[in-house]
């Protein structure tokens, strides 16, 4: 006997077409990817490290080469010149590049520092004795990162030496939601 209240009466079942059953696996294994990338880490922070040498210099950056929003990232510049530094240090980096974190600071603290339309520019006091220069940077990605952000942020980190970059290294961070 029917049920004269039912709201399902007249309705019939409908299979799916081929599209849409290809849509829907298509889903279930990007789900699937994602999951397992997330177990064994592959959407974390990871470390990556660049260097370059040029006349006489070299640099060599840790930087986040992966990260996602709200962890700590690990940020090390090393200038290493045979004989040491003759005067101050200048430190050119891409200035929308420190758009991604939360900071805590430069270590040492540069004794100067500026800005123009594309980099930050630090200058530091050199060591007094050895060959090598290590600047930290203490930070942790922003918790909301700009969605103009969020797939890859360039970045390029110069070693200035009377208005010229004596050496520079390029390198990337990518982000992952």
């Amino acid at each position: 006997m029917p049920n004269p209240d039912s709201t399902l009466e007249g309705i019939t079942a409908r299979r799916g077409g081929f599209l849409s059953r290809l849509a829907s696996r298509t889903f279930v294994v990007l789900v699937l990817l994602t999951c397992i990338g997330g177990a064994t880490g592959l959407l974390g922070g990871h470390t990556s490290t660049a260097a370059e040498t040029r006349d006489g210099y070299r640099l060599t950056l840790s930087y986040p080469g992966t990260a996602r929003p709200g962890l700590d990232t690990f940020w090390e510049l090393t200038v290493e010149h045979p004989g040491g530094f003759n005067g101050p240090i200048t430190i050119a980096v891409t200035g929308t590049y420190f758009d991604l974190f939360e900071t805590q600071g430069f270590y040492p603290t540069p004794s100067d520092s500026t800005r123009d339309d594309t980099y930050v520019y630090m200058e530091f006091t050199p060591p007094p004795h050895g060959d090598t220069f290590t600047m930290m940077y203490d930070a942790y990605i922003q918790p909301y990162v700009a969605p103009t952000n969020l797939l890859a942020q360039d970045a390029t980190v110069a070693l200035v030496n009377h208005d010229k970059r004596v050496v520079t290294v390029d390198f990337a961070t990518w982000m992952f939601p």
